[in-house]
């Protein structure tokens, strides 16, 4: 029998780039998917580069936050995933239920450095990595698992 939906957190030092790439792109794929993000050490806002390609996808996240991972712990998950090698490296030991962990490491594109051209280019470039990565976990397990 399927189930009804799946509760996913994305776990990214800042919350302010791939977390929210990834947590957009998951809920484009399945309204079933409960998707949120968070950060270790969240940032004040969402990376004006991420909103700029994301929508050049199709996609807006001009209005997600960067949010505390704290305000998470207690929760039950499905999925806990982490997009960049600090957070799983730092990431807290779950208090709550969670059913399945996984790590799909990603640059940090914030880091990038150069022409305007240059660094979008690698905001590009990461978020059309996230999607593949994200579009293969939605059709290998995510999808089995909500629909059977």
């Amino acid at each position: 029998m399927a189930r009804k939906s799946l509760k996913i957190l994305i776990i990214c030092t800042g919350n302010a780039c791939r977390s929210q790439m990834a947590q957009a792109f998951l809920r484009s794929f399945d309204r079933n998917l409960d998707v949120h993000s968070a950060g270790t050490y969240p940032a004040r806002f969402v990376s004006r580069n991420a909103v700029k390609v994301m929508n050049e996808a199709g996609i807006d996240i001009s209005d997600q936050r960067p949010a505390p991972l704290d305000d998470f712990l207690q929760e039950e998950w499905d999925w806990v995933i982490t997009v960049c090698d600090d957070a799983h490296e730092t990431c807290p030991v779950f208090t709550g239920k969670v059913r399945n962990r996984l790590h799909l490491g990603f640059e940090d594109p914030t880091f990038a450095s150069g022409t305007e051209d240059h660094i979008l280019g690698e905001f590009r470039r990461v978020r059309d990595l996230i999607k593949s990565g994200f579009i293969d976990l939605y059709k290998n397990k995510l999808k089995p698992e909500l629909y059977g």
